[in-house]
């Protein structure tokens, strides 16, 4: 019998191999076997991505790893724009929780050591937007032409002549539409699981700015929350304004009645060391702006009465004398010139020509861009509201309201383009600052909330208050003083400035009554009500205090009264000696006074 070929034998250990495999397979423990295998590879492939980040982060250039490829990804800036909510969304969240875990596990080795993971995160993000947008530019996809500039920076407030329209550019990575929503989506969806809302907050109330809106949101949020406000001491209703701040100025500080501060609000010369004594060291500090112009103007009218003012016939009088006008020592005389550089803190008297304005101007900006964590504009005060709502973690229902301290049409009076221009010279300071804030503002509006974002819910926020103004107005808006029935809900009337007020709903039930009445409460009865509220003894104090002034007064009035009648009749008196010499007796002396007094008011009747 022949032997086998050599080749049958050499073939015939794989025909084993094979069966057995095979047999495992079949088993009823096959599944287990797989899922070993799946285990196995899992961890090679974990293994891999762990390496190639430790050595995309030593050679610094990051590269995302989406499901779908970065060509596909980044075809133009437009298509990020358009598929923003579609499959770049699921990749965007993959990429995020990857670029988290090496975050974490590259922390002592970054150069960003020390900073919280959500910076290097939003850093990284940057990055990548920034190496598409370049490589895009480069192989010419998109033209730096054709790049949308927004639009904000140069908008036109309503009311404004167009010599006010702001001749400014965004400049930086920020002015590119599509990478800038991009971004904001990203960080508002990481910000949405780590965003707490804030309530120790400082705001500095400026003059003539929607300031007192805003305070009436800040007094209904701690109101409702039972929060503590640092208000003025001996129930005053600002901060012993014009006064630089001192801790002493806040009821509660001297005595120590009060552990905690969270609110801080009313007027006061801003000074960040005295007013860091009084609140907590996270408090979130923020204020508001206004057009230099549009508040000139408004101004005017308001503080006629103060020394500057009064003596000219016209906004454009004094204009054209102003230095002739103003006399920074005079009381009062600070509201005529760079009154916002004074609220804040800063020399306001400066001409606009001073060799030393620029430095000045970069000095202040770059103190108020280390105190404050943002700096709203008047002018788009719903989109502030809406930014102030994201930076604060609030809800829209926390933000609305309705206009308060607010001018009838009738006391306002349009500016010439010419006046204009005089006002940012003489208010020159101001004016340097309200254009690098009101820049700044739009960046903020990009990084926080992003331009599409911020439109749907300005359009919320509108809606929302239409209704509440439907359900809480009698008159579905703002009326004159003389038609508000409720003295209580009257706003104080000063300078030639009419300030309109509201008449609530009488067919609404309690609960809504209180919700509507908070809203339309004017400044000062608000600031006393709470006041009560936080320090019920000291109020009943002052409440006797002045009731006694009042009794004094009265008392005052009834003597004054009194002695001028006295005064009155010895004059008489003497007149009827000299008329009547021979006159010796009391008797027949008051019987010539009643008779010179009857025929003194027979003359008088017509």
């Amino acid at each position: 019998m022949l032997s086998p070929p050599r080749r049958w034998i050499r073939d015939q250990p794989l025909s084993s191999v094979t069966s057995c495999v095979r047999r495992v397979l079949c088993s009823r423990r096959h599944s287990l076997w797989i899922l070993l295998i799946l285990l196995v590879v899992c961890i090679a492939i974990q293994t891999f991505v762990a390496r190639q980040a430790r050595n995309d982060k030593l050679t610094g250039l990051p590269h995302l790893r989406f499901t779908v490829s970065k060509q596909h990804l980044f075809p133009t800036l437009q298509n990020v724009w358009d598929g923003l909510q579609s499959e770049t969304a699921l990749a965007v969240n993959q990429e995020l929780t990857l670029q988290t875990e090496r975050a974490t596990d590259l922390h002592h080795q970054n150069e960003e050591y020390g900073k919280p993971s959500n910076y290097i995160l939003s850093r990284y993000v940057d990055t990548t937007i920034n190496l598409a947008t370049a490589s895009q530019m480069k192989a010419g996809k998109v033209s730096a032409g054709k790049l949308p500039l927004p639009k904000h920076g140069n908008k036109v407030s309503p009311g404004l002549p167009g010599s006010l329209v702001l001749h400014s550019t965004r400049k930086g990575k920020d002015t590119h539409s599509p990478p800038s929503l991009f971004k904001a989506h990203i960080r508002s969806e990481h910000n949405k699981a780590t965003c707490q809302p804030k309530s120790h907050i400082v705001f500095l109330k400026t003059h003539k700015t929607a300031s007192s809106t805003i305070l009436n949101i800040l007094y209904r949020y701690g109101e409702s929350r039972n929060l503590t406000f640092a208000l003025p001491l001996n129930k005053h209703s600002q901060l012993f304004y014009p006064f630089p701040f001192a801790s002493h100025f806040v009821e509660g500080v001297s005595s120590r009645s009060v552990r905690e501060f969270h609110i801080m609000c009313n007027h006061m010369r801003f000074r960040k060391a005295e007013v860091a004594k009084v609140m907590p060291a996270d408090t979130f500090y923020f204020s508001i702006l206004r057009h230099p112009v549009a508040m000139m103007e408004s101004i005017y009218i308001y503080y006629k009465s103060i020394p500057a003012f009064h003596k000219t016939h016209s906004l454009d009088d004094f204009l054209d004398n102003s230095w002739q006008n103003y006399n920074s020592s005079v009381t009062n005389n600070h509201y005529a010139h760079n009154i916002l550089s004074f609220d804040f803190g800063f020399d306001n008297n400066i001409r606009a020509g001073a060799e030393d304005l620029e430095e000045r101007a970069s000095v202040a900006i770059a103190a108020i861009e280390r105190d404050f964590h943002l700096i709203l504009i008047s002018e788009y005060f719903d989109e502030s509201m809406v930014l102030l709502k994201h930076a604060l973690c609030w809800s829209l229902d926390d933000v609305v309201s309705f206009k308060l301290n607010s001018r009838s049409e009738r006391t306002r009076h349009p500016l010439l383009p010419s006046t204009a221009e005089k006002i940012k010279r003489w208010n020159a300071l101001d004016w340097r600052i309200y254009l690098h804030f009101n820049t700044t503002f739009w960046h903020k509006v990009d990084s926080l909330v992003g331009q599409e974002q911020m439109k749907r819910e300005v359009s919320q926020l509108r809606k929302l208050q239409a209704k509440l103004a439907i359900s809480c107005l009698k008159d579905g808006g703002a009326v004159d003083p003389s038609q508000i029935k409720d003295a209580g809900l009257k706003p104080f009337q000063y300078g030639a400035a009419v300030i309109q007020g509201y008449n609530l709903n009488p067919h609404i039930d309690r609960q809504t009554k209180t919700k509507c009445q908070r809203l339309i409460t004017p400044e000062l009865q608000y600031t006393d009500r709470l006041y009560t509220q936080q320090f019920p003894e000291l109020a009943a104090k002052h409440r006797q205090a002045n009731r006694m002034v009042a009794l004094q007064r009265q008392h005052s009035d009834r003597t004054g009264a009194m002695e001028k009648v006295w005064v009155r009749e010895a004059h008489q008196r003497q007149i009827i000696k000299h008329k009547f010499p021979n006159l010796k007796n009391e008797k027949a002396s008051a019987s010539a006074l009643l008779t010179h007094t009857a025929a003194g008011n027979k003359t008088r009747m017509p």
